[in-house]
């Protein structure tokens, strides 16, 4: 059950991550005994516009005639 959390947790991530615009802002370095200096990166979210809207949709009236139908109804009785 932990491992399908990890890779839903992964998968979400790498999603929202994928709608990003990242720019490098810094170059990085091997950290020295000392210290070290990790790169910088400016994040830009991916803008996105969710509106809805009313459709109206027409649906085509079927007139099937049995009396025309050949062959057995199917009941769904048989044994």
């Amino acid at each position: 059950m932990r491992k399908i959390i990890a890779v839903a947790a992964a998968a979400t991530f790498a999603f929202g991550l994928s709608a990003c615009d990242v720019d490098q802002t810094e170059e990085g370095e091997l950290p020295e005994v000392e210290g070290g200096n990790l790169p910088e990166y400016d994040v830009e979210p991916a803008e996105v516009d969710v509106d809805t809207k009313e459709v109206t949709v027409e649906v085509p009236t079927v007139d099937v005639d049995v009396d025309d139908a050949e062959g057995e109804p199917v009941t769904g009785d048989e044994e």
